[in-house]
Parts: C-alpha cells; sequence; structure tokens
C-alpha cells in the first residue's frame, strides 16, 4: 500500500505541475497579443536573443556541417557516389542539425538566463512590487521575452543554415578535392523549399520552448539562492527533452509521406 501510496502522490504531482505549466501557457499567449506593449523590453530581448547568441549558433552549425560533410564522404566512397555529399550537407543542416543545435545551444544560454533572473526577481519580492505598481508581471516580463525568442530564432537558424552549408563546402573543396563550381551547382539543384521552411518552422516552435519554460522556472522559483539554482538547470533540462521530442514530432508532420 505504502508504494501504490506513493505512485499516486507522483501521478497527483505530475498532474498539479502539468496544469500548473498549462495555466502559465496560457496567460502567455495571451498577453503577448494584448496591449500594451512594452516595445523597449522586447527589442532588448530580440538583442540579447539574436545577437548575443549569433556566435555560439555559428560555430556549432559551421563544425557541424563539416563533420557531416567528413562523415558522408568516408561513407559514400565506399559506393562511388562522393557526389551525393553537398545534397546530404544540405538536408542534415536545413531539417535537423540547424535548427535543433542552434535550440539546444540557446537553450543552455538564454533559457538558464532567463531563469536565473525571474527567478532571482521572485526570491527578492520583485515580481510582487511591479504588480504592486500595477505593472502586469506577464506583461513586462513574460509576453516580451516569448515574442523575442519566436521571432528570433528563425533568424538565427537561417544564419546557421548559410554557415553550416558553408562549413560544408570548405571541407569538401579544400579537404575531400570536390570542384567548387560542381558542389554549389549540386547544392543549388538539390535545394529544396520545404528543407528550409520546416528548419525555420522548428526554430520558432523551438524559441517558444525555451523562453516559455525559462520564464516559468524562474517565475515558480522559491528557497533563495538554492532555488533560483535549482530553476535554472530545470529550465535548461525540461527545455532540451521538449526540444527533442517536438524536433520528432514536427519532422513527423512534415516528412511523413
Amino acid at each position: 500500500m505504502e508504494f501504490i501510496s506513493l505512485l499516486g502522490r507522483v501521478f497527483i504531482r505530475f498532474l498539479r505541475a502539468t496544469g500548473q505549466l498549462g495555466i502559465f501557457t496560457l496567460k502567455s499567449i495571451y498577453h503577448c497579443f494584448t496591449p500594451p506593449f512594452y516595445f523597449k523590453k522586447i527589442a532588448e530581448q530580440l538583442i540579447e536573443i539574436g545577437f548575443y547568441s549569433l556566435p555560439v549558433v555559428a560555430l556549432t552549425t559551421f563544425f557541424a556541417g563539416a563533420v557531416i560533410a567528413l562523415q558522408t564522404y568516408t561513407g559514400f566512397s565506399r559506393f562511388s557516389a562522393e557526389g551525393a555529399v553537398s545534397m546530404v550537407v544540405l538536408i542534415a543542416v536545413t531539417r535537423e542539425l540547424a535548427p535543433v543545435m542552434a535550440g539546444l545551444m540557446v537553450a543552455g544560454r538564454i533559457g538558464a538566463a532567463m531563469a536565473a533572473e525571474i527567478g532571482t526577481m521572485r526570491v527578492t519580492e520583485q515580481i510582487d512590487a511591479l504588480s504592486t505598481l500595477s505593472t502586469n508581471p506577464f506583461k513586462y516580463l513574460i509576453s516580451p521575452r516569448i515574442l523575442a525568442g519566436v521571432l528570433m530564432m528563425p533568424v538565427l537558424v537561417l544564419i546557421g543554415d548559410i554557415i553550416g552549408i558553408c562549413g560544408g563546402y570548405i571541407i569538401g573543396v579544400y579537404k575531400l578535392d570536390f570542384n567548387a563550381s560542381s558542389y554549389l551547382v549540386n547544392t543549388w539543384n538539390f535545394m529544396v523549399p520545404m528543407d528550409i521552411i520546416s528548419g525555420l518552422v522548428k526554430a520558432s516552435v523551438f524559441g517558444f520552448i525555451i523562453t516559455l519554460l525559462g520564464c516559468y522556472s524562474g517565475y515558480n522559483s522559491k528557497g533563495g539562492a538554492q532555488g533560483v539554482g535549482s530553476a535554472t538547470t530545470r529550465a535548461v533540462v525540461s527545455a532540451s527533452i521538449l526540444i527533442l521530442i517536438f524536433n520528432y514530432i514536427l519532422t513527423e508532420i512534415f516528412f511523413n509521406s
């Protein structure tokens, strides 16, 4: 009976947490589309999420494209199919590597920062002070971050697509001795708009997940500095897991045929 009771408590806690996250999500979406809008806060978050995350996304996607070029050449050379390397790099980067790698990098950088910042405001009662001053915390803290995440993640992924393909090009031309013009022509001929569009849609969803969980973890943190640290860890881990789950779901939706 103790074991059954433990399972019941765990299940009830899970349902409670799921309900709290669902209510938080609905309130956040509602406040993203209703005035007033704090455009200065939105602009600050656009710069924080987009501009300052660009170096890590660029490095990640560049070396991801380079590694894909090396690995596919090693495998395809056994079947005299080296010409398909450019196609594989293009598809791998645009469909999967750029969105997922950018999402994970931004989750580690931005999700943790949001959880720590909002969590500190919660434990020091600054969020309560905003409510006292008739400022809605969702309007001032949550919605600018979610809007910035949804808008800037596709931009980061689009830049990551270009840099990742350039990484494959550099390895293919200067290490694997491909003809430069032939590599570029093959890449252009194999390019399908749906590959790029699917990656950008994934990026918007990942941006929403990262910012939502970062804000949620920080907003509901408690227990002083230790609680803020736990909220930061929880935000990064949960966002990373959901990115991988939704990556599969969206891939199934786009390419199930």
